[in-house]
């Protein structure tokens, strides 16, 4: 065996020849014995091939790790330069879009709404718009039937407080009947005719209650109109 730390005799010809098609390396030559050490063995090599695709141009090639992005040094430039590029068009849009009015400040100003605008108005959807026009709260006015157009003014109706309506008293709770006469007391006390009766129930607003085949009217407004 050769001691590999040992310095070769004179007479012994040195031999490096690495034949990487048979992952091979000749070491010395002695004699006519050759000594070879294979160089794919885990101890000797921890070259890795792997097959990426580059980040800018999309094609395939082989690296050395896992982790590397592009397949040379010109398509590395290239991305961080148009990385680049597009962070300082997009600061500008957003600087021009702070100094231009928003959507919603343009149909704010607008006189007349299409359905869409008032979409973006009321935060809905054209549907919830078309349905809101179709119960008749908003009224529109469709433009040789092409285009549906709706005054300013009817959308603010939409927020006006709703009209509040009087509750209607319960009238056998307001009347009570020992305080009416019934229309033939009032025939009879008054001679007056039914007709003319109900003419005059009917021109001074006097209540009436319907109690099973009776009808009575208060007492108090009876006389004060008939004892004048």
């Amino acid at each position: 065996m050769v001691d590999f730390f040992e310095k070769p005799h004179p007479r012994e010809k040195k031999v490096l020849l690495a034949v990487f098609g048979q992952k091979l390396i000749n070491i010395f030559s002695l004699g006519s014995s050759v000594l070879t050490v294979p160089i794919n063995s885990p101890e000797m090599s921890s070259n890795i091939t792997v097959v990426r695709v580059c980040d800018y141009c999309g094609d395939s090639f082989e690296a050395r790790t896992t982790v590397t992005k592009f397949c040379s040094t010109k398509c590395r430039s290239a991305y961080y330069k148009r990385k680049t590029r597009n962070q300082k068009i997009e600061v500008s849009n957003k600087q021009t879009a702070a100094l231009l009015p928003s959507h919603f400040d343009l149909v704010q100003s607008k006189e007349f709404l299409t359905v869409k605008d008032l979409s973006i108005m009321l935060n809905s959807s054209r549907q919830t718009i078309y349905n809101i026009i179709k119960s008749g709260k908003l009224k529109v006015a469709n433009i040789y039937m092409k285009k549906t157009l709706v005054p300013r003014s009817e959308v603010d109706k939409l927020f006006l407080p709703p009209d509040i309506v009087p509750a209607i008293p319960d009238i056998q709770n307001v009347m009570k009947i020992e305080a009416c006469y019934t229309i033939g007391e009032v025939e009879k006390k008054f001679s007056i005719h039914g007709k003319t009766l109900y003419d005059v129930i009917k021109r001074h607003g006097i209540p009436k209650l319907k109690v099973g085949r009776f009808t009575y009217v208060p007492k108090s407004r009876i006389d004060q109109i008939f004892n004048r």
